[in-house]
């Protein structure tokens, strides 16, 4: 089950986040469909968030088609995202790079920063 951690500093919405972390969870396979989603109740118990903004989330996330509300049973995923599992090689190959990123003195910012810089180049005129 995807555990939600709400950065209330970011400036992006908390819905967006929820959005945002259930897509990240999808993409990496760590829901998988079939699985349900935790209930709004859950998600506002472990983030102290109002109910509705996990509801908006939610909905959202139906409307994109990735998971389905069933009365009475929660939500629950329609599809995933993407093929990158959590255990892929490019993982590991990543872990090590942002371990010399952060050796070399980089912030997190810096490494954000770079890291889209460097996708920005290379998926230039992807829509995903």
């Amino acid at each position: 089950m995807v555990e939600y951690r709400i950065d209330r500093h970011t400036g992006v919405a908390t819905y967006v986040q929820i959005v945002q972390q259930t897509k990240q969870a999808l993409r990496m396979g760590l829901l998988r469909p079939g699985d349900r989603l935790p209930t709004a109740r859950e998600v506002v118990e472990a983030t102290a968030i109002n109910p509705n903004t996990v509801l908006k989330a939610y909905r959202e996330l139906e409307r994109e088609g990735l998971v389905e509300a069933r009365r009475g049973l929660g939500t629950f995923v329609r599809r995933t995202l993407g093929a990158t599992p959590a255990d892929s090689p490019l993982r590991t190959e990543l872990e090590a790079w942002a371990d010399r990123a952060r050796a070399a003195g980089l912030e997190r910012e810096d490494v954000a920063a770079l890291f889209t810089a460097v996708l920005d180049k290379h998926f230039q005129g992807d829509p995903t």
